[in-house]
């Protein structure tokens, strides 16, 4: 998953002081010009909600069931979060759909089962609760007549887990014990959106839906999945990627700016000499121990000018919009530029090997990015097609 934009520095430029006659003259021209845009050809016209779920509904590929469905609400996620219903915008969604779920608001996960009982003994034995007492807390009766036992037993999907964990936690006081305030399903729905990310997400944005239950339980439903998977997929700027939806694809799977702060990492293991894992993760929390990337930021200060403070402040940044314009970004580029004698790509896949108890193979979020990538130029074909 690794490539590149090159990131254009501007100029400022000077503004000559040329007397308040010349100065209305100019307002005056620009006016005229201004206004003659204004009037000059009709407006697009705005396209309605039928038309653009018409449009959503030929991108989808062959055999999806309930494409009409699929199509409705993908066009009220695109209203709900003002995003332009674009073709590349929607096949994005649809790419990255396809690759986690199929379409399947709530897919099967093969064993299920034994991957959450093995989950709950390795949780208890760290908490030094032994199997015996696990086994024991979970022939008790549910709420639905069946033991949890039986139920894990039987479970398919990460919606009926959830409920299982959720009747677990509240019923049982081992489950207290053992899940108190944590669900470990984590991710979701037909885009398997993070629950952490969606449960963030409203406290910053309203959810724009009726909402019978909670986040959560949205997550596991077609719209809300569609909603939050949307939003952490293209609600966000990255101008350093340049329209490629390679590295969206990638921080789907490894975090907002995981390709930029890849990149960041790349250029710095030239400018430093030092080999450094692109991961995007450029900072732990504890300052007094920095990881990898902050010390080889720390080893150049010297050469940016820069105090191991200042150095911090800007590696704090990255996990947000503006990183890419901080000081020590642009001097790292700029020194791996001179030093290799050729420029540093903006973007880079992030190398990352998936850790999950679900994953049975070695996967890598480069593999993930390209397989969505595949599916996103497919569906760009059928459009053009």
């Amino acid at each position: 998953m690794a490539e590149v934009h090159a990131v254009a520095g501007g100029e400022q430029l000077r503004r000559r002081s040329l007397g308040p006659a010349w100065s209305a003259l100019t307002c005056a021209l620009l006016l005229t010009l201004l206004a003659g845009c204004a009037v000059e050809g009709p407006s697009a016209p705005q396209r309605s909600a039928e038309a653009i779920q018409a449009d959503i509904e030929a991108l989808l590929p062959p055999r999806v069931p309930q494409r009409a469905a699929w199509a409705v609400d993908l066009q009220l996620v695109f209203a709900g979060l003002k995003l332009a219903p674009t073709t590349e915008n929607v096949c994005a969604v649809l790419a990255v759909t396809e690759q986690e779920s199929t379409f399947n608001p709530d897919p099967p996960v093969p064993n299920l089962g034994r991957i959450a009982r093995e989950e709950i003994v390795r949780r208890a034995g760290r908490l030094g609760v032994p199997e015996v007492a696990v086994t024991l807390a979970l022939q008790l009766r549910s709420p639905d007549g069946r033991s949890y036992a039986d139920r894990l037993a039987a479970v398919k999907t990460e919606r009926e887990l959830s409920a299982i964990y959720e009747a677990f936690i509240g019923q049982v006081p081992l489950g207290q014990r053992l899940f108190a305030g944590f669900n470990p399903v984590r991710t979701g729905g037909p885009m398997q959106v993070s629950i952490d990310f969606a449960e963030a997400h409203v406290q910053q944005r309203p959810y724009p839906f009726p909402a019978a239950q909670t986040v959560r339980h949205e997550v596991f439903t077609r719209r809300g999945g569609l909603y939050f998977g949307t939003a952490h997929l293209l609600d966000y700027p990255a101008a350093a990627y340049g329209g490629t939806m390679l590295y969206r694809f990638a921080d789907f799977n490894a975090g907002r700016w995981a390709s930029r702060n890849a990149a960041f990492q790349q250029a710095l293991a030239v400018a430093s000499g030092r080999k450094l894992d692109l991961d995007g993760d450029l900072f732990l929390p504890d300052p007094t121990q920095p990881g990898q990337t902050e010390a080889a930021a720390r080893s150049l200060g010297d050469a940016l000018g820069m105090s191991d403070r200042a150095i911090r402040r800007d590696l704090e940044r990255s996990r947000g919009e503006d990183f890419d314009r901080s000081d020590l970004a642009i001097k790292v580029f700029a020194l791996a530029e001179q030093r290799s004698g050729q420029p540093q790509p903006r973007a880079v896949v992030p190398r990352i090997v998936l850790q999950s108890p679900k994953i049975t193979r070695r996967l890598t979020t480069e593999w993930f990015a390209r397989r969505v990538d595949e599916r996103y130029r497919r569906c760009l074909q059928r459009a053009s097609g």
